[in-house]
């Protein structure tokens, strides 16, 4: 690519990680590189069709805090935060590799929401983006920053859902 941008898909709607995911999809088969990381997901406990899906399509596939207060409580914040702070770093060295065409941080807007990143930490991802990488963020609560750095936003907001009739996610369908 001549030119990557930094796209940010963000709301309370149902649609952020398949959205990015449908993307990548689209780009494996122009043979694109992609590397997808997952943030406060666990994959162990939950079965992420999408993960799966991707690693099966060749797509370079990393995760960290995988484990959130909101499940476990024995989980310190303190902990979550070193988590992260590793895999920002991380995402900055792969970045400046410049050998993905596409890099996608599901659910990193999370991180900032809940304490874990700073807006300014994730702000220092964006630009360690090289020009010719793509750069997707998702999660809900994009701040102000994070969306006047990014060239396409989209909100996607719930409008109806399932589960306030009480019908939980569904495998295939939501994970």
């Amino acid at each position: 690519m001549k030119q990557g941008l930094v796209q940010v898909y963000t709301g309370n709607g149902k649609g952020k990680t398949t959205t990015a995911v449908g993307l990548l999809c689209r780009a494996v088969n122009y043979g694109l590189k992609i590397c997808y990381v997952h943030f406060h997901k666990e994959p162990g406990r939950w079965a992420y069709g999408e993960i799966n899906t991707l690693k099966k399509l060749g797509v370079t596939v990393l995760g960290c805090a995988h484990k959130h207060p909101h499940f476990y409580k024995n989980i310190t914040k303190e902990e979550i935060r070193k988590n992260c702070l590793g895999m920002a770093e991380k995402i900055k060295g792969i970045l400046k590799e410049k050998k993905y065409d596409i890099v996608v941080l599901d659910e990193i807007l999370i991180s900032i929401r809940d304490g874990y990143l700073t807006e300014n930490e994730v702000a220092g991802i964006i630009k360690a983006k090289p020009k010719t990488t793509e750069l997707v963020l998702t999660g809900r609560s994009a701040t102000k920053k994070i969306i006047g750095m990014a060239d396409l936003v989209s909100e996607i907001r719930e409008v109806k859902h399932p589960y306030h009739k009480g019908i939980m996610a569904r495998r295939g369908i939501e994970f």
